[in-house]
C-alpha cells in the first residue's frame, strides 16, 4: 500500500522523466506504480462515479412544474390590460406533477445500475490493460538486461583473447591469421553489444512510459501461475463487457415495456378574481396511446432486438476468448518443451565444449580461435535460451493479466 509520501514521490518521478529510481525495481512494484499513475484508470473511475450519480437520479419522480398566469385578460375596449375591472379576468397559480409509477421508476433505476456495472467493468478493464502492458514491458526490459550481460561478457572475452593473440604474435608463438580472426571476432562482439544496448534502451523507455521513471535495476522475474480456461474466459475484458452490455440491453427492454402505459399528470391551481369568489381547479392529463402498435410496441421490439444482438456478441466474444486461451496455452507448452530440449541437447554440450576448449588452451593443445569459437557458440545458445524464456514469460503474462482481476479494485 502506498503512503501519501510515496505516492507523491511517484508523481514527482512521473513529472521528471530523466529521474532514475534509486535501487532495484520489483515486478509487483512496477505494476503498482503503473496503476497509480494511469490516466486511463482515472478516467474509468470517473465514469463509474458518473454512472452511480445517474442511477440515483433515475429512481426519482420528475420535478413538479409551477404554473402561473392570467386568464381572460382584456386587450381591447376601455378595460384593456386591466386585471381587476372585468369579472372574467383571473390570476392563476398552480402546480402540476407527472406521476411515474413505482414499477417504472424501479425499471429505470435498474437500467441505470446496469450502466454503473458496465462502467465498473470498463474501469477494471482499464486497470487490467495497464497491468498487462506494464508486465509485458517489464519482461522485455528484464530480458534485454539479461542478454546484454551475455554480450558484454562475450565482448570482454573477445578483448582478452585479442590481447592474448597480440602477445603471442609478439613472442612469435602466434600467427597473424589468428590475430586477424580474433580481431574480427572482437568487432562482431562489440557490434552485438551495441545492438543489444540499443534494444535495452528502447525496452527501458517502453517501461518508463508506464511507470514514469527509469529503474537502475530490475529484480528477477517471478514465475507466473496461469488461470484455468474457465477463469480466463469469464474474466476476459471483452466477455465481461459484453455480459454487462447484455444486462444493460435487458434492462432497457424492461423500461421500454413499462413505458407502454402512459404517465398521468396531476394539476392543482388557485384562481383569484376581483369582486368575485376565488376558484380552485383540479385536473388530470392522460396521454392517449392511439398508435401503440406503431409506437410503444415498436420501441419495445427495438429494445428486444438489441437484447438478441448483445446475446450474439457475448457468444462470439466467449468463443474468441476460448480460442485465445487455447492458443496461449499451446504456446506455453510448446515453448516449455523447446526450453527443456535446448537445455539438455544444446546448452549443456556447449558449456562442456567451452570447458574442454579452455582446458586445451591452458595446456597449449587448443588455439585461441578454437576457444573463442567455443565461447561464442555458448553465448549464442544462451541468448537463444533467453529468447525462449522471454517468449514463455510474455505468454504467461498475457494469460494471467489479460483477465479482469479483483486484486486491484476500480
Amino acid at each position: 500500500m502506498f503512503t501519501p509520501f510515496s505516492r507523491a514521490a511517484v508523481w514527482a518521478a512521473a513529472l521528471l522523466p530523466g529521474l532514475a529510481a534509486a535501487g532495484p525495481l520489483s515486478f509487483d512494484g512496477a505494476l503498482q506504480l503503473a496503476v497509480q499513475r494511469s490516466e486511463a484508470a482515472r478516467a474509468a473511475r470517473a465514469g463509474v462515479q458518473s454512472a452511480r450519480d445517474a442511477s440515483v437520479a433515475a429512481g426519482q419522480l420528475p420535478d413538479p412544474v409551477l404554473r402561473a398566469g392570467i386568464e381572460n385578460l382584456p386587450i381591447t375596449g376601455p378595460d384593456r390590460f386591466s386585471t381587476t375591472n372585468d369579472s372574467m379576468t383571473m390570476k392563476r397559480i398552480g402546480i402540476s406533477q407527472e406521476w411515474v409509477s413505482q414499477d417504472k421508476r424501479s425499471a429505470r433505476q435498474a437500467a441505470a445500475q446496469a450502466s454503473t456495472s458496465r462502467e465498473a467493468v470498463q474501469a477494471q478493464a482499464a486497470i487490467a490493460n495497464t497491468r498487462l502492458q506494464t508486465a509485458l514491458a517489464y519482461v522485455d526490459a528484464f530480458y534485454a538486461d539479461e542478454i546484454l550481460k551475455l554480450t558484454t561478457l562475450m565482448e570482454h572475452h573477445a578483448h582478452e583473447e585479442f590481447e592474448a593473440a597480440r602477445a603471442r604474435l609478439s613472442s612469435a608463438t602466434g600467427s597473424s591469421q589468428e590475430l586477424l580472426q580474433l580481431s574480427g571476432g572482437k568487432g562482431i562482439a562489440e557490434d552485438d553489444s551495441s545492438e543489444i544496448r540499443q534494444q535495452q534502451s528502447a525496452a527501458r523507455l517502453a517501461l518508463q512510459r508506464w511507470i514514469g521513471l527509469r529503474p537502475d535495476e530490475l529484480v528477477t522475474m517471478p514465475v507466473e501461475s496461469v488461470p484455468t480456461e474457465e477463469v480466463y474466459v469469464a474474466g476476459h475484458p471483452s466477455v465481461a463487457a459484453m455480459r454487462q452490455d447484455l444486462e444493460v440491453a435487458k434492462q432497457a427492454a424492461s423500461v421500454a415495456s413499462a413505458n407502454r402505459d402512459p404517465n398521468w399528470t396531476w394539476e392543482v391551481a388557485y384562481g383569484q378574481r376581483t369582486g368575485y369568489s376565488d376558484m380552485v381547479t383540479v385536473g388530470v392529463s392522460i396521454p392517449l396511446a392511439i398508435a401503440r402498435g406503431d409506437r410503444q410496441d415498436r420501441e419495445t421490439a427495438a429494445k428486444l432486438a438489441l437484447v438478441e444482438k448483445s446475446e450474439a456478441e457475448l457468444a462470439e466474444a466467449t468463443r474468441a476468448a476460448t480460442a485465445e486461451y487455447q492458443v496461449l496455452s499451446s504456446d506455453i507448452e510448446r515453448v516449455r518443451q523447446r526450453i527443456e530440449r535446448l537445455r539438455a541437447g544444446v546448452v549443456t554440450p556447449a558449456a562442456q565444449r567451452t570447458a574442454v576448449a579452455t582446458a586445451g588452451y591452458r595446456s597449449n593443445q587448443t588455439s585461441l580461435v578454437t576457444l573463442f569459437e567455443a565461447r561464442h557458440a555458448e553465448v549464442d545458445v544462451q541468448r537463444k535460451l533467453l529468447a525462449l524464456q522471454r517468449e514463455l514469460a510474455r505468454a504467461q503474462v498475457q494469460m494471467k493479466f489479460r483477465p479482469l482481476s479483483g486484486e486491484v479494485s476500480p
